[in-house]
């Protein structure tokens, strides 16, 4: 069986609120497997956990309770992090170095060797597209530019699972089109993409399977066409039918002449069932917290 990318297990983490002692639960007994060579949207409003849940996969924070692992390995572990590449939603880095400086730079702090260095920097650049805007000091890039070479600095070390939160926050849809381009030229050399966003028409286009993240708990998981399939309802293309025959459909389809091509399930955008899924929580919430203050 192969190892995935990422295995959490009941993972918990509390937050402390005030002086009191009281915690605040930002992820709640989440179970989520990232299999490996897979494009995975993670998907929430904000406040649903998304962040925190990325950051404990990272290292950057401890978990309260569960397990998190990379490729088998404990994700609090040095070399557990050494197969990551992360992109932040709002990276900061030196204004006064060049796109290449600042490239060359993380490749070094990533334990890139020498001898391999100006190769690895320059194959990195040219595929996020700033090879003609290598030479400008980051300080004047656009947002877009800066995503990019970003996404570089995340890759510059080749590895394995990349993770890229919000990438596209801020930039317009060339830019945006062009960073998803690069996601996909990333899954076709082998690699693992685990991508938050709230830009759901671009996860619906870009990701093999999304998870919904509502309160810290997981609401649904599995593969888009499969989470946005209507699988109460049928239609039927038809080609060729006369007016009268749309009137009488299946009993007149063939008496009108008409072809039945195919029969398929209506879908839902991603949208539409990311909306319908928060507010029927939200409604459930609201209902809970009445009840509770109706008692009280």
């Amino acid at each position: 069986m192969t190892t995935p990318a990422i295995r959490i297990q009941g993972l918990t983490k509390d937050f402390a609120v005030g002086m009191r002692g009281v915690k605040l639960r930002a992820v709640d007994g989440l179970d989520l497997e990232i299999a490996d060579n897979e494009i995975f949207g993670l998907l929430g409003p904000n406040g649903s956990g998304k962040s925190t849940t990325i950051k404990i996969i990272l290292g950057l924070l401890d978990a309260s309770k569960g397990q998190c692992g990379i490729y088998g390995k404990p994700s609090h572990t040095v070399e557990a992090r050494k197969s990551v590449g992360f992109l932040p939603e709002a990276p900061y880095f030196y204004r006064y170095l060049s796109g290449r400086e600042l490239v060359r730079f993380y490749a070094r702090v990533c334990g890139v060797p020498r001898v391999s260095i100006n190769e690895q920097v320059d194959s990195v650049i040219e595929l996020v597209g700033m090879t003609e805007a290598a030479h400008r000091r980051v300080g004047t890039y656009s947002k877009g530019m800066l995503q990019r070479i970003g996404l570089a600095q995340a890759l510059v070390h080749d590895p394995q699972l990349v993770i890229l939160d919000e990438p596209t926050a801020g930039v317009d849809p060339l830019g945006a089109a062009a960073i998803a381009d690069i996601v996909r030229e990333l899954k076709l050399r082998g690699k693992t993409i685990l991508l938050s966003s709230h830009l759901l028409a671009q996860i619906e286009g870009l990701c093999d399977r999304v998870a919904i993240l509502h309160r810290g708990k997981l609401v649904r998981e599995g593969r888009v066409d499969e989470l946005v399939e209507d699988g109460q309802a049928e239609s039927l293309v038809v080609e060729g039918l006369t007016a009268e025959g749309m009137v009488a459909v299946e009993k007149a389809i063939c008496e009108q002449g008409g072809t039945l091509r195919r029969v398929e399930k209506p879908r839902l955008s991603l949208d539409t069932l990311f909306l319908n899924e928060v507010k029927q929580r939200e409604a459930s919430r609201q209902s809970i917290d009445a009840e509770e203050g109706g008692a009280s």
